[in-house]
């Protein structure tokens, strides 16, 4: 096995390579502030854990305090510089072992390193206030290179920052039924599939959350992305293999090396 996917639900991953496993965004939550869980069950206990935990910016529903609370003592936490400052829950976690990183920072996890990249989005906490923290990427290389790009927009050096990878684990939806600037639809999401030119993608983020109430605006807005996302990589990117899973499900991409 090179390495397997598992998505449990918007960003939260699980990348096994090397006899580690990376968890991406850990976000075990049933209820956000207004959004709410509506497809898919809360990530079971085996889903919290991992070796090292990335996060990719601040926002609460990718750096979500008390899922991080739940991973094991022990569990390196990798965050954005700046995170700490921002985030002082993150300063009570004193069981995880928490390091701040930058776009070009390597973490190295056993036989497995961990490159910070640069990501394209307001990585604040909050929607005001100053940027204290980037909003990051990351690349995990073990037997397979495999791109977590948080959420991020399209931007010109991406397949230079990125570098060459064998999967790609892309943001396609949102939350909500409008996308702001600074994120992939499933159109921008299968454009970065033809700069980065991975084998294989896992479309994330999307049909997971919904904010309460909104059941009724542009309901196709929260389950269509990851189809959409599929039929357009198809015209765009052939030579691409796409595995839209449910969540829990898990997939071993082919990886050539």
């Amino acid at each position: 096995m090179a390495v397997e996917i598992t998505w449990w639900g918007h960003a939260t991953c699980t990348v096994e390579d090397s006899n580690v496993r990376v968890l991406t965004d850990p976000l075990f939550a049933r209820r956000l502030a207004h959004l709410r869980r509506r497809r898919g069950a809360v990530p079971p206990p085996g889903a919290w854990r991992a070796d090292v935990a990335v996060v990719s910016h601040l926002h609460a529903d990718h750096l979500h305090v008390p899922s991080l609370a739940r991973l094991a003592r022990g569990t390196r936490l990798l965050v954005p510089r700046g995170a700490l400052r921002a985030v002082p829950g993150l300063r009570r976690l004193a069981h995880l072992q928490v390091s701040e990183m930058a776009p070009g920072d390597v973490t190295t996890v056993g036989d497995l390193s961990v490159r910070a990249v640069p990501a394209r989005h307001d990585g604040r906490r909050l929607p005001v206030g100053p940027r204290r923290a980037p909003a990051l990427g990351y690349v995990i290389e073990g037997e397979a290179r495999t791109y977590f790009a948080g959420d991020t927009g399209l931007f010109d050096a991406m397949a230079k920052e990125v570098g060459p990878v064998d999967v790609a684990l892309l943001p396609v939806g949102g939350w909500g039924p409008y996308l702001g600037e600074g994120h992939l639809d499933a159109g921008r999401a299968a454009e970065a599939l033809t700069r980065l030119a991975p084998r294989s993608a896992v479309p994330v983020h999307y049909g997971t959350y919904w904010p309460i109430g909104m059941d009724a605006v542009r309901p196709h807005e929260f389950h269509a992305p990851g189809e959409e996302f599929v039929r357009l990589a198809a015209a765009r990117a052939p030579g691409v293999s796409v595995h839209r899973l449910a969540h829990g499900e898990r997939v071993r991409p082919e990886v050539t090396r």
